[in-house]
């Protein structure tokens, strides 16, 4: 790459931009891969509200809508190397819901709390600074907030008006179909990893617990604000998930889109998350995140290789074959992907691509590196 890298102005000033070849990249195969997005848009219907009704994540009573939603516009993204703005499909500043993506947000909300040392040790229960009734007992009691971070913790309850079983037995690979829901009988905290939105959410309430503060207003002023993001993102949870902090209610809010609510933002302040961890938690010589915790958060779960703290990973390349095995990624179901290869100093975010898509993608925009 001939440019040196940049940290993009603060939002609403125009990003930089720069030239395929500028950037050691190849605009004919960038191109392709504009196009290819495009094309693979995710065959959803634009009114989610219709599609979380439809029974795709769970049948009726337990999908029933808590939190906000509305209708998704066209598939968009953007590709920056070194920084610059290399290419963009669509409309990067469409504000949609982006679903599990915004797991990894609670994510850097845990970095945050680590940092200012309110979770002294990753490794302690979380009921020695949680008292909410949520993690008494032999069971509940042991979870760690490792455990809540990895998807291992097995927790068990009822949340906000929905049970983890919703999410027990559930798997990706087949989202929509298969056992999910299924009583199964809980093991150790630890030693099962399951992709479960409640436990996320109980997660997300135990981080409001440390804070002590709703986590939308720290996301902004320890993150969002501090990177040049705009003002146009917002983070909501349930009409049921408020509780009371301090002697006032806050709303406690979600890690996903799941039963509505979660985090409505575009690809561009998407994209300035992703630099943000590219650059390993620094953001023109400020320390955002601690380096140590992102080593953490890429550091491959021992009963998934493949997740982090929240953070999706491509050990091995086997999630996406044709991406470089260093690449992580926050994703939410609808195809909302954001994509980081930092050997590559390359970020991609995707909206509304087809799943299926992703790992052609990928390998068009490194064959427009070769």
């Amino acid at each position: 790459m001939h440019l040196k890298p940049i940290v993009p102005p603060a939002d609403p000033a125009p990003w930089p931009e720069a030239r395929a070849d500028d950037a050691g990249m190849n605009w004919m195969w960038l191109e392709e891969g504009a196009r290819f997005a495009t094309e693979n848009e995710v065959p959803w219907p634009y009114d989610l509200r219709l599609h979380l009704e439809s029974g795709f994540f769970e049948k009726p009573p337990f999908n029933e809508i808590l939190g906000p939603i509305r209708p998704r516009g066209p598939a968009n993204g953007l590709i920056l190397r070194g920084g610059y703005k290399i290419a963009t499909w669509g409309d990067t500043d469409q504000v949609d819901f982006t679903f599990s993506a915004a797991k990894s947000y609670l994510s850097l909300l845990a970095g945050i709390a680590v940092m200012d040392g309110l979770i002294p040790d990753l490794d302690d229960p979380v009921r020695r600074l949680v008292d909410d009734g949520g993690f008494e007992g032999n069971h509940n009691g042991a979870i760690t907030w490792r455990h809540l971070l990895q998807n291992t913790s097995e927790w068990e309850g009822e949340l906000f008006g929905k049970s983890d079983q919703i999410d027990r037995n559930r798997s990706l690979a087949v989202e929509g179909r298969g056992r999910k829901g299924d009583a199964r009988p809980l093991k150790a905290p630890g030693t099962h990893w399951e992709y479960n939105d409640v436990r996320v959410n109980r997660l997300a309430l135990a981080l409001l617990r440390v804070f002590r503060r709703p986590l939308p207003e720290v996301f902004a002023e320890r993150i969002m604000r501090p990177i040049g993001a705009s003002d146009s993102w917002s983070w909501h949870g349930y009409r049921t998930s408020s509780v009371e902090v301090d002697g006032r209610m806050v709303e406690s809010v979600s890690g996903g889109t799941h039963w509505g609510g979660g985090v409505l933002i575009h690809a561009e302040d998407q994209a300035r998350i992703g630099l943000l961890m590219l650059r390993r938690g620094d953001w023109n010589g400020k320390r955002i995140i601690p380096e140590s915790w992102v080593a953490e958060s890429l550091t491959p779960c021992a009963l998934n290789p493949n997740y982090g703290l929240l953070w999706w990973l491509n050990t091995g390349a086997t999630r996406y074959a044709s991406a470089p095995a260093g690449s992580f990624f926050a994703s939410g179901a609808g195809g909302n992907i954001t994509w980081v290869a930092p050997e590559q100093d390359l970020v991609a975010v995707m909206r509304w691509i087809d799943p299926a898509a992703v790992d052609t993608f990928t390998r068009l925009i490194m064959q427009a590196m070769e």
